[in-house]
């Protein structure tokens, strides 16, 4: 068996059960952990590549690991299934999809049923924050909910996020990781009886008569409500470049899964593509798991996420490139996985600019570009006149925390339309309207000396919503002037109890000890630390750097406080010279990755733009100067959007395409959506569901 490729000890996430269930891989014995995906036993083994197109032998490995997309499609008893939804069970016989799979031999023993027909009040689409917080709200109200999500469990992405969330305290855990938050939602859940959950069950599809298309246990299920509720998310964007469909190179939700969810080592080393919070959080969350870095870029002049997101990776050590995009991505020794990216400064058209190029070798490169919202079957059922709502992602693309806050809101809108009487605080709009809101003005950082034995420094400097400083002091010494788009001041004597610097979401609130040194030489810093104590020089000294990432001078650890009440993060004593105490705002954990020789390159300079049918740009040019503005007809002419993923990863590359031909967004008729909008297996509608022959 193959070595597993795991981690082992994680400074937020507990360890979980070994892998100790058996299956095989191209006749390769390995284990995974129960109840694992495919995908991850596999990735945990050091496999990668997971098959090779039909078309051109192209190697496939994984994109989305979120069921969205088909790239991952393995063999599973013969049968074409997508390995990141498909858990391992014992015995199981998991081949490489090499080519075009063969049709599966006929069920003989199948038994034929008719779909069974559920009713209730409302149907939730999507298990997700914004989800679950509607089906909260209304379980309270005791209307009857059923909860349809294709997960083995609930949560969505916010099983993914071991950070701490930004916001509302009040509103929407704010300061409370994602994980905790998940855990808290399917707790209230389960303590609703008018609520019901279908776990690893898929809506496939919204009809004119009211019902919806629902897969589970293999079979296929009707169920109407009165009001539809779709909350299904994001699904992540993509990027067409040269060696953008490289195994290795995949979405930074994708990475968190495997990273997050399943402890997987996905990668070595690793480069991130896109400066929006995605990005910026899953190369934190890459450090949190003990691995390396390169580097970020972003085609922007400045990064979109949240600034306390990219000097905290900046303070580590990670280089943030902006103004820079992938040129592109190119083999490794084997030819097949990725082996090396190479970036470019980009002109006011975001095109590279020649002369720029530089190359890092790396293993896993993260797209986070953006996302898109999972909306089909909302607008599906708006067209044929439903009562249907949507929240979270679905409505519009913001963080999770104005996705909690939006599903409270439109549950009880939902209560309210269906007339059950409920209170909407007349504030909510307002509030989830700042939790929407993109990051406003930042304002140059100015450390203010304090002749007190001990004060914070506060380093926000960017106005974003976010309250968890102000009810985490205990005295309520630090205050936001108007909404908590503010930035938080203090004033008054602290304590020094570090309450302020363990409840900070970015990491940008670290203590000053004046008293620490008689002769006034010295100072103590008490800074946040969320990497694995390990990090730490084992001699206690270490790089001491600004908010930027900037050096300033070097820094002794004299103590690490870890108590249970942290939440799992560690709090450094740091001792620096005097002079540097109001500069320093961490250390960094790693050096300089040097380029290596950008030289020629041999990567295909016709990127792939429909990565299930391997449509090349060109190709996709070529039928929009033939006249070609049709969607539909493009389509049946080159294939794409003709597969698994039914043109989700792929439209928006082609409308980019369009664009850069110099077409009108106008010219261009939309593709017609239909059901079913994922990939569902015939034998379901004939295997119906149990009980219902």
């Amino acid at each position: 068996m193959t070595r597993q490729q795991r981690i082992g000890r994680h400074p937020i996430l507990a360890p979980l059960e070994p892998a100790s269930v058996p299956f095989t891989f191209d006749g390769m014995p390995l284990l995974a952990r129960p109840g694992e995906m495919v995908s991850s036993a596999l990735y945990a083994a050091g496999i990668k590549v997971f098959g090779h197109h039909h078309r051109d032998r192209g190697a496939q490995g994984i994109f989305c690991v979120n069921g969205q997309c088909s790239q991952c499609t393995v063999l599973v008893g013969g049968r074409p299934l997508k390995s990141c939804m498909t858990a391992v069970r014992a015995g199981m016989v998991v081949a490489s999809c090499d080519g075009r799979p063969p049709l599966p031999a006929d069920d003989a023993a199948a038994v034929l049923g008719r779909p069974g027909e559920h009713e209730t009040e409302v149907l939730v689409l999507g298990g997700g924050p914004a989800g679950l917080c509607a089906a909260v709200e209304l379980g309270r109200l005791g209307v009857r909910v059923l909860v349809v999500d294709d997960k083995p469990q609930l949560g969505g992405k916010l099983t993914l996020q071991t950070h701490q969330f930004f916001g509302s305290v009040q509103g929407c855990w704010a300061g409370t990781r994602g994980i905790d938050i998940a855990r808290i939602l399917a707790a209230e859940i389960a303590q609703l009886a008018s609520v019901e959950v279908w776990l690893d069950a898929a809506a496939v599809g919204v009809f004119a008569d009211g019902k919806v298309g629902i897969v589970k246990d293999g079979g296929y299920r009707l169920a109407r409500a009165r009001a539809l509720l779709v909350a299904l998310g994001a699904r992540e964007k993509s990027l067409a470049f040269p060696g953008c469909d490289l195994p290795g190179v995949y979405g930074a939700g994708a990475f968190q899964t495997l990273v997050n969810r399943d402890l997987v080592r996905a990668a070595r080393r690793l480069f991130v593509l896109g400066g929006g919070n995605v990005g910026l959080i899953g190369a934190y969350h890459a450090l949190q798991a003990g691995i390396d870095v390169v580097g970020l870029v972003e085609a922007l002049p400045q990064v979109g996420g949240y600034r306390v997101h990219a000097d905290k990776i900046k303070r580590l050590g990670v280089p943030v490139w902006t103004s820079h995009t992938v040129a592109r991505a190119e083999p490794g020794p084997d030819g097949e996985q990725l082996g090396r990216v190479t970036i470019a400064a980009v002109d006011e058209r975001f095109r590279p600019i020649a002369g720029t190029e530089r190359s890092f070798e790396v293993d896993t490169l993260l797209i986070a570009v953006g996302l898109n919202p999972c909306d089909e079957l909302w607008h599906k059922a708006q067209e044929l006149g439903l009562a249907t709502y949507a929240a979270g992602d679905t409505a519009e693309i913001a963080e999770a925390s104005a996705a909690i806050f939006s599903g409270r809101a439109v549950g009880r809108q939902i209560a309210r339309d269906l007339g059950v009487p409920v209170d909407i605080p007349e504030d909510w709009p307002a509030t989830a309207a700042l939790l929407r809101s993109r990051p406003g003005r930042i304002v140059p950082f100015e450390a203010q000396d304090r002749p007190q034995a001990v004060f914070p420094v506060i380093r926000c400097v960017q106005e974003i919503p976010c309250d968890p400083c102000v009810a985490a002091c205990p005295e309520r010494l630090i205050a936001i002037e108007g909404s908590i788009m503010g930035l938080p001041r203090f004033s008054g004597t602290c304590l020094g109890c570090g309450r302020c610097v363990l409840a900070c979401p970015g990491l940008a609130i670290n203590l000053v000890h004046n008293d620490y040194d008689p002769s006034g030489e010295k100072a103590l810093l008490m800074l946040p630390f969320e990497l694995p104590l390990e990090r730490i020089p084992a001699g206690g000294e270490v790089p001491t750097v600004d908010i930027e990432g900037n050096p300033v001078g070097a820094g002794n650890v004299v103590a690490v406080r870890q108590r249970e009440d942290q939440d799992r993060r560690l709090l450094v004593m740091l001792e620096v010279p005097a002079a540097d105490k109001l500069r320093v705002a961490g250390f960094t954990v790693r050096g300089p990755s040097p380029p290596i020789e950008a030289g020629a390159s041999d990567a295909e300079a016709d990127p792939v733009v429909c990565r299930c049918e391997r449509v090349r740009r060109s190709t996709i040019a070529h039928e929009i100067r033939q006249g070609v503005r049709d969607l539909n007809q493009l389509k049946a002419l080159v294939r794409a959007g003709m597969g698994g993923c039914g043109g989700k990863t792929c439209t928006e590359l082609v409308r980019r395409i369009y664009r850069d031909e110099g077409v009108d967004p106008d010219e261009i008729t939309p593709g017609t959506t239909r059901p079913l909008v994922a990939e569902t297996a015939l034998g379901a509608f004939a295997r119906g569901e149990p009980g219902h022959e």
